[in-house]
């Protein structure tokens, strides 16, 4: 039986509405949209945030979870950023929170996490397990918020407010990249290096119209937290123009003997967001449907001391090169990274390029530090004010105490001390809530310190509110305090192209034994050339950095690797990678890093290449200098090892230059710290066994070391120096450099203090580098760009001239003989 509806109340009037079901839909795809694109998904291109994210710092801020304080429980602060200012769920929240924590996600984690935050192949902890707290960047991303730097909007129920955008003091967006997906756009962005963002930006403080050019000598390519390398900077170049390009990433990996009788390809560095079990499924996949061949095993020995190690164990017989080149091919050992540069810009989602987003940042920095010079003034013009008063009032304290004591009450006194001593209002309410103690006399000398300070910080302030000149320094100074703080080097290598030339195949490739050249870049690129005639006077540089060292091999041959641990190590010349015959400009750009070819201990570096097919009882031998100035020279000497020592060191020195010398004639230099410069005939130094510990080269003042020793034909020698802090993080301080005829300075005996070979400027007091060799001479920065060098100046010990980024290596023509030059 048919059930009868309930007939309505009797005041019930039915009310339709009839609307186009269409015009409806659109409507509200179109707030869902503009909630997503606004509200979600795109950041600000001011401080590279999300709002989530932007909230998830606010909150930490106003609750105190200071770098310096303890951990709190990272579901306490999930509660407080969705019950404040984010309603849309806690998993959103936490999602963001975990991200902004891990240091393979962010270049420059802003959390501080304590639990499993996860991996690229696990999911984090419940928030009711971890911990967090603000991580040191986000400090300086919050920093001076509460000084009306930024504007604040009401939250989604208008009983609190949040910031629009945060202060930032370092330009987020490019260093930590981001990701998102909105409706019918999305942005992804790559992460970059802090040191090299910010000299771009103070170039661009500096020269406003430079170019895409000028700026990508500051930053050729992204630094990606998981390191590996980028093959292929042509779509970097278009990313940096117009917002969009593409990229390879490829994993780090080098062939080594994993048995005595076996070789595997070992995994130390992965793609961005690639996890080690994502590669090894996708190789057991390719080996059990026969698509890929040759490989034994496949062994995962990461951890958390050693970090990522993945060894692929190769089958006797099979070309480890060509093996390795398939895995590029067919597994996610290299990946592609699309660019799509979109964020908000004035509430307006916009695609940017390189210098449009430096532009947003740099036009936010300056309006947040003029903002805060206004606060700050107006605060400190507040405080003089009440200095002022109690001032005239500590002239008649007497008289002051008098008009008081007869007033009836608080109105009255201070009507009366208005009248009397004509102060202002907030004068006299001040006057009337002191201390009796702060009428002493040492509190009177006390506050006219305290004014004669006030009126000297007001000063300054308004002179940054009145010159835009002034405006921008103190923006470039403060950029360069955070890449002081908070810098680290570059963790990516940029490769113009891969530099493989190996095909897939079951057996070993034949090559011929041919001449070929061996060459070492500043960045340190191992590469081997088919062309076996030495470059030009312009070799020197290749279009990526300058090369440091270059010697004549043969394919099948091997050559030395001469390390800062007076180390000398073998290594095969056909293990490199090969580029296309250039005598002179070659591309080490497809080179290889040398950390794939042999380990390096913690602070070990490589100095020079050296030929081992020309040592015989005639061969001069190596001459190598020291941090302490101990110079040697070794006689040549081969032994059946891969490795072998060729000096011995004293405890905590280390070895600074070394070169492999031609005739025994050349000329040997040190270069220190303050600035000393002294040489002398390589034919006053005895030749030593590979035990011996060398003798005094130079003499060394208290607390001063070697910043550079070199060896060659003093025809035609240059001497490069650069002056900065001591005290300045590598890489972050630009300092001054000066470029001089070496014929400008006298000889000296061996073990002498030398002659001075620069001048410092204020701010300097130590060389920080230094080269001597045959000119003209070419500087690169530690990414590879190239630097500019000023013109040689007659001046042994002048100053130098300001650099727009600090020199990191330096070389002259490429020599090739018997050895290399470093």
């Amino acid at each position: 039986m048919a059930r009868t509806p309930a007939a309505p109340p009797p005041d019930f009037e039915e009310h339709v509405v009839d609307i186009d079901v269409g015009e409806e839909m659109r409507g509200s795809f179109l707030e869902y949209a503009y909630s997503v694109i606004y509200s979600r998904a795109l950041p600000d291109a001011r401080d590279g945030l999300k709002p989530v994210q932007r909230r998830i710092l606010y909150t930490m801020n106003d609750m105190g979870l200071r770098p310096d304080r303890g951990h709190v429980k990272s579901s306490r602060v999930v509660g407080e950023v969705m019950g404040r200012v984010h309603p849309h769920g806690d998993t959103a929240i936490y999602d963001a929170l975990v991200r902004l924590a891990q240091p393979w996600s962010m270049r420059l984690p802003l959390v501080d996490g304590h639990g499993n935050f996860g991996s690229l192949d696990d999911s984090p902890a419940a928030m009711r397990y971890t911990e967090c707290r603000m991580g040191p960047p986000a400090v300086a991303m919050t920093a001076s918020i509460d000084e009306e730097t930024v504007d604040f909007k009401p939250n989604y129920d208008g009983r609190e407010t949040e910031p629009v955008v945060l202060p930032a003091a370092f330009p987020n967006l490019l260093v930590n990249g981001t990701t998102g997906i909105a409706v019918g756009m999305a942005t992804n962005m790559a992460p970059h290096n802090l040191v090299e963002v910010v000299q771009a930006l103070r170039h661009l403080i500096k020269h406003p119209g430079t170019d895409l050019d000028g700026l990508m000598r500051f930053v050729p390519g992204p630094d990606l937290p998981s390191g590996g390398k980028i093959v292929g900077l042509d779509g970097v170049r278009d990313a940096y123009a117009s917002g969009k390009g593409s990229f390879k990433m490829r994993a780090t990996a080098r062939i080594e003997n994993v048995t005595p009788r076996r070789k595997g390809i070992v995994v130390t560095e992965l793609p961005y967001t690639v996890g080690v079990e994502k590669v090894v499924e996708r190789i057991k996949t390719l080996v059990q449907s026969k698509k890929l061949q040759g490989i034994s095993d496949v062994v995962d020995l990461t951890d958390g001391q050693n970090g990522l190690r993945l060894v692929i164990e190769v089958k006797n017989g099979i070309n480890p090169d060509a093996l390795l080149e398939q895995l590029y091919r067919q597994t996610p050992l290299e990946e592609s990274f699309g660019i799509n540069n979109v964020a908000l810009v004035d509430g307006q989602p916009r695609t940017l390029g390189l210098k449009e987003l430096l532009e947003v940042f740099l036009e936010h920095r300056f309006d947040v530090v003029r903002r805060r010079s206004t606060y700050r003034r107006d605060k400190k013009a507040e405080r003089l004010h009440l200095v002022e008063g109690l001032l005239i009032a500590l002239v008649d304290i007497d008289e002051v105490i008098q008009v008081i004591r007869s007033s009836d009450d608080a109105g009255t006194a201070k009507e009366r001390l208005i009248g009397v001593f004509d102060l202002s209002v907030p004068q006299a309410e001040y006057i009337l809530d002191l201390q009796l103690r702060r009428l002493t006399r040492f509190s009177r000398i006390e506050l006219e310190k305290e004014q004669e300070e006030l009126r000297r910080e007001i000063e300054e302030l308004e002179e940054i509110l009145a010159s835009d000149e002034r405006l921008r320094a103190v923006v470039s100074e403060e950029l360069a305090e955070v890449t002081k703080t908070y810098g680290t080097p570059r963790r990516t290598v940029l490769l113009a192209a891969s530099g493989v030339t190996t095909t897939a195949t079951a057996a070993p490739l034949e090559v011929a034994d041919d001449p070929c050249l061996v060459y070492l870049s500043s960045s340190g690129l191992l590469a081997r050339s088919t062309d076996a005639d030495p470059p030009g006077t312009e070799g020197a540089r290749s279009r990526h950095d300058v090369i440091v060292s270059a010697v004549s091999a043969t394919a099948r041959g091997e050559v030395g690797v001469l390390t800062s641990r007076a180390r000398l190590v073998r290594l095969q010349v056909l293990d490199l990678p090969t580029l296309p015959a250039t005598a002179n400009h070659p591309n080490l750009q497809g080179g290889a890093p040398v950390t794939e070819f042999l380990s390096l201990a913690d602070g070990e570096r490589v100095l020079a290449l050296v030929s081992l097919t020309a040592y015989d009882d005639s061969a001069p031998g190596l001459a190598l200098g020291t941090r302490a100035g101990v110079v040697k020279r070794v006689k040549p000497e081969l032994l059946a090892r891969e490795e072998w020592d060729v000096m011995g060191l004293a405890d905590g020195d280390e070895v600074v230059g070394a070169v492999q010398l031609s005739t025994g004639q050349e000329e040997l230099c040190f270069v220190t710290s303050d600035a000393g410069l002294l040489h002398f005939n390589a034919s006053s130094v005895r030749p030593q066994g590979r035990a011996g510990g060398g003798m005094a080269g130079i003499k060394l003042g208290t607390g001063q070391h070697v910043v550079s020793f070199t060896a060659f034909d003093p025809a035609d020698a240059v001497v490069v120096t650069s002056a900065g802090s001591s005290s300045a993080l590598p890489g972050t301080d630009a300092g001054s450099v000066k470029v001089s005829p070496f014929a400008e300075y006298p000889a000296k005996g061996r073990a002498t203090g030398g002659v001075r070979c620069h001048r410092f400027l204020k701010g300097e007091d130590a060389l920080v580098f230094a080269w001597v060799g045959a000119g003209p001479a070419r500087a690169a920065a530690a990414s590879g760009a190239p630097v500019d060098l000023p013109e040689p100046t007659g001046r042994r010990d002048g100053s130098g001239v300001p650099l727009a980024q600090p020199v990191a290596a330096c070389a002259g023509p490429v020599r090739v003989g018997s050895g290399g030059e470093a």
